[in-house]
């Protein structure tokens, strides 16, 4: 399993435009081919700054997504929205504690 962590910082004129957008787009993303997660948070400390934390099956499958239609369409109207550009990490889970 491959963890994806996106960081993205907005102009605050444009945190509705970034929610909106997403709660478009969610369900689609979530629901392609080797997603297994998704998930939106917004910074406690910053309210302009999102992250994205997703599961893949593996990289190939998100490496698909990044080259799909969807991801270009969900892509086209976040990125101009950005106040910074954003940070991406794909991580793998060492362990997990409950």
């Amino acid at each position: 399993m491959l963890i994806r962590i996106v960081k993205m910082g907005f102009y605050k004129q444009n945190i509705e435009s970034f929610l909106s957008n997403f709660n478009e787009s969610k369900q689609q993303i979530r629901n392609f081919e080797g997603c297994q997660l998704l998930e939106l948070y917004r910074d406690k400390n910053d309210p302009t700054v999102f992250f994205t934390y997703s599961h893949w099956d593996n990289e190939e499958h998100l490496e698909l997504y990044r080259k799909s239609k969807l991801f270009y369409n969900v892509w086209s109207k976040t990125k101009p929205l950005f106040s910074k550009p954003a940070k991406a990490w794909s991580v793998e889970r060492l362990e997990k504690l409950e």
